[in-house]
């Protein structure tokens, strides 16, 4: 298998909420809410970095899709990471986040891997953490 992920999709409650937090509170370009002429069709997709994209569907209408059972919340069956530049940096993104509507989980602080990072739960509950790992640093 190549290790090419190219979509990661996670499931909401409130597809114009969780629209409004990414798009309005956290900045992400996104064309808004599409595939709506489809009968639980309809998501949101942002723009993440080259290649990447983060897509929003009704946890209904995933469960629906993928022909499982939907499931409660469950904020530690994983986390999604956003390595960004500096302290200072995290420390903006992680009030930018609150701003907006995320609970704050863990503020920001150094690691004991070296690093310094916080982790806030969007308006669904899944986890983020907001990190600066200078072995790690994106290139843009």
């Amino acid at each position: 298998m190549q290790p090419r992920i190219g979509v990661i999709t996670i499931g909401v409650d409130d597809l114009e909420a969780a629209v409004r937090f990414y798009r309005d509170g956290l900045g992400l370009p996104t064309e808004g809410i599409v595939g709506t002429e489809f009968e639980h069709g309809a998501i949101a997709v942002f723009d993440l970095q080259y290649g990447l994209k983060l897509s929003l569907f009704p946890r209904d209408d995933l469960a629906r899709d993928a022909e499982i059972e939907k499931s409660d919340r469950s904020p530690t069956e994983f986390s999604l990471g956003q390595n960004v530049r500096s302290e200072r940096e995290v420390d903006a993104v992680m009030r930018q986040a609150v701003e907006a509507g995320a609970r704050l989980v863990k503020p920001a602080a150094k690691t004991f891997w070296g690093g310094y990072s916080g982790y806030f739960q969007d308006p669904d509950g899944h986890l983020w953490e907001i990190l600066f790992n200078p072995a790690f640093l994106p290139e843009d």
